[in-house]
């Protein structure tokens, strides 16, 4: 004992999560009170590494989970429209909408496919998650806007929403780098965008044309 008033060296604080020196007065005291701080300074920030790991890994399964979901989506409908199965004839013919548009719509989904799965080419795939995001969103739309039930949106809002976790769960390397610096606007700036939209949209409903266009017979 090195101090007639020291009965313990250190104790565990478990309100600050470090043990305390006790005894002040005492260098082995110090010493005793250093060494199982850090110790316990190096286990938490093992524990923390080892979380943040599980969790980029859990993160990095979901992502591709939800990627290939969309992908596989995407290559097998493109088979569909470019071929213009029954199955896909009778769905537009149900909507309303013209057989010649599955090609322009058939087209473009292997290529999103394709942007989804390999590796760079950065702003392609900003570009691939739009495309599919309006693609399941009209879907749903259309199915709504005509009237039909639960089972025929429920497919296209599934993989709409399947697209939102791809793109939310992208690890760094499928993201563009954020290196456009913020810049602050002024108040003016906002009212002169906001205005100039307002009169535009005015003057378009101001000139609204009237009857078919001009020199068709439709």
């Amino acid at each position: 004992m090195l101090s007639g008033e020291c009965y313990s060296f250190f104790e565990f604080c478990p309100r600050r999560k470090i043990f305390c020196q006790l005894c002040p007065n005492s260098a082995f005291s110090l010493v005793i009170t250093l060494v199982p701080n850090f110790s316990l300074l190096i286990i938490t920030m093992n524990d923390r590494n080892v979380k943040d790991s599980r969790y980029a890994r859990a993160r990095n399964i979901a992502y591709w989970i939800f990627t290939l979901i969309i992908a596989w989506e995407m290559i097998a409908g493109s088979m569909w429209d470019i071929i213009q199965i029954e199955y896909v004839r009778v769905v537009f013919n149900h909507l309303h909408y013209p057989a010649y548009l599955l090609y322009i719509i058939g087209v473009w989904k292997l290529p999103c496919a394709l942007a989804l799965l390999v590796p760079r080419f950065l702003r392609i795939k900003e570009w691939a998650y739009a495309g599919a995001f309006f693609n399941y969103f009209g879907a749903s739309a259309s199915h709504l806007l005509v009237g039909d039930g639960p089972d025929k949106w429920a497919g296209p809002v599934v993989f709409l929403a399947a697209t939102l976790a791809s793109y939310f769960l992208r690890p760094a390397i499928r993201r563009l780098p954020d290196s456009t610096p913020i810049v602050p606007s002024k108040p003016i700036n906002w009212i002169i965008s906001i205005s100039v939209a307002v009169a535009f949209l005015v003057v378009a409903l101001l000139t609204l044309p009237k009857g078919p266009p001009p020199g068709t017979g439709w």
